[in-house]
């Protein structure tokens, strides 16, 4: 007798159905804060833009950051997560910006737009799988807007058994402020991110009893603001250079095992002693999700995990752009925003301009940034224009007296004033278009952004 494979059905089926095709001038990947700004500032400039994102609802992240603090910089008012989302969400709503919801992007590819000549933008086409099915959406520019993710118990390598009631801080967020779900009684916080000090405070309000804040390194990863506000205020103790070296339990998590760390980061032996708890919030950084970045092609920075672009957040592969917390980790969501907008603002006139956009902006300069002394990272990584740049970085650790240096061709171009540096808080720095064209003058390829501790006499 002969069966019928209903597999082979369908896959012919879809085989010969054609994938639907709609053309925009800038394709947004990602609904958050830095979607929705670049989407908006595109729009603004008269660009036909969609905003793809995974979820159902725009957005991200901040729908479960219900505590204050956004808004200072972009609306000079204090507002919750979910308002400064919403002001964006009505933006938004009130265009003609096409939103693909709850719909995941599988690929970016490229394809040459002949139709226009030879010296025409790629048209990069977006993939994604949608409730209606799979659809593929053209652009000439596409702007990345995927966030980040937590890391978790595994890339930090906490030994130990498996039980339930580990949680990375985020996830934990998420149960508590969209779930309504406790995630525990009495809970431990590895990492004193931002993300962990908020946990502390709203575990406490909840009245989930908060053994303690443990933290690795020899100071407080977060806003100042945050450890004063969350912990403090709660009398909820920080145990510096200290972390968890073991997670004791079965079905459900019992202790964990504390340790004091030297100055190589290593435990202590002898030091150890156990914190009995139910839960574990790890709250030990974030990192830019770029799986899709990488199968375009974009090139990586090692340092911050996220795309290598240059003034005007454009990637090394024409026509797709980078923003927000994909880009680099950042402190503020008026940050992300008010970067967003420059990257959505390019990505349209790069998009209405094709390939004579990049002509006219291209003035023969081509240099690298390059962090050095205490500087994490800098960002923009390449300067290919001679005209006002600002440069982001973050310092590796704290400093009461340091001075930025911009250094190129084996000179010194510029000396800032001498302050103080926190990793928590990321630096802004004007780089003059002077500075840049004597760099060019000089013949140098680089351009290095030097923070450098002033030693006490």
């Amino acid at each position: 007798m002969a069966t019928f494979d209903m597999r082979n059905e369908r896959a012919e089926i879809e085989a010969a159905a054609p994938v639907q095709t709609q053309a925009f001038d800038v394709v947004v990947i990602g609904g958050g804060p830095a979607g929705m700004a670049a989407a908006l500032a595109a729009h603004k400039a008269g660009a036909h833009v969609a905003i793809v994102e995974r979820e159902q609802h725009l957005g991200g992240i901040l729908r479960q950051c219900i505590h204050p603090g956004f808004g200072l910089s972009h609306f000079k008012q204090e507002l919750t997560g979910p308002e400064y989302a919403q002001r964006f969400i009505d933006q938004v709503r009130a265009t003609d910006i096409a939103l693909f919801l709850d719909s995941m992007v599988l690929g970016i590819d490229d394809s040459e737009g002949a139709s226009e000549g030879a010296g025409a933008a790629a048209v990069h086409t977006v993939t994604l799988m949608s409730p209606a099915g799979m659809l593929q959406l053209t652009g000439r520019a596409v702007v990345l807007a995927m966030g980040c993710r937590e890391r978790t118990r595994s890339e930090i390598k906490i030994p130990g058994s498996r039980p339930a009631g580990v949680f990375t801080a985020g996830l934990a967020q998420r149960y508590i402020n969209i779930e309504n779900l406790k995630p525990g009684s009495r809970a431990v916080i590895l990492g004193s991110g931002d993300i962990g000090l908020i946990m502390a405070r709203r575990c406490t309000l909840e009245g989930i009893s908060v053994e303690g804040v443990y933290e690795l390194m020899p100071y407080a990863n977060g806003l100042r603001r945050n450890v004063k506000n969350c912990l403090d205020d709660f009398g909820i103790p920080l145990h510096l250079s200290t972390t968890v070296t073991r997670v004791i339990g079965h079905d459900r998590m019992e202790a964990v095992e504390v340790s004091q760390v030297d100055e190589h980061l290593a435990p202590i032996p002898g030091t150890e002693r156990v914190v009995p708890c139910d839960t574990l919030l790890l709250s030990v950084g974030l990192i830019p999700e770029n799986e899709l970045s990488v199968a375009a092609g974009v090139e990586l920075d090692p340092r911050t995990r996220g795309a290598v672009v240059d003034q005007s957040l454009q990637t090394g592969v024409p026509g797709i752009f980078a923003c927000g917390n994909v880009l680099h980790v950042h402190d503020l969501a008026d940050n992300v925003t008010t970067e967003s907008e420059r990257a959505g603002a390019a990505a349209a006139a790069w998009a209405l301009g094709g390939g004579a956009w990049a002509d006219a902006a291209s003035t023969g300069c081509e240099l690298t940034v390059s962090p050095a002394g205490i500087a994490g990272y800098a960002l923009p990584g390449r300067i290919t224009a001679v005209a006002l740049t600002k440069l982001n970085f973050r310092v590796r650790r704290p400093v009461d007296a340091a001075r930025v240096r911009i250094l190129a061709g084996g000179e010194e171009l510029f000396a800032g004033k001498v302050r103080t540096f926190k990793p928590s808080v990321m630096e802004s720095f004007p780089l003059p278009t002077k500075v840049i064209q004597r760099a060019l003058d000089l013949g140098a390829s680089e351009i290095i952004l030097s923070v450098d501790p002033i030693e006490e006499a």
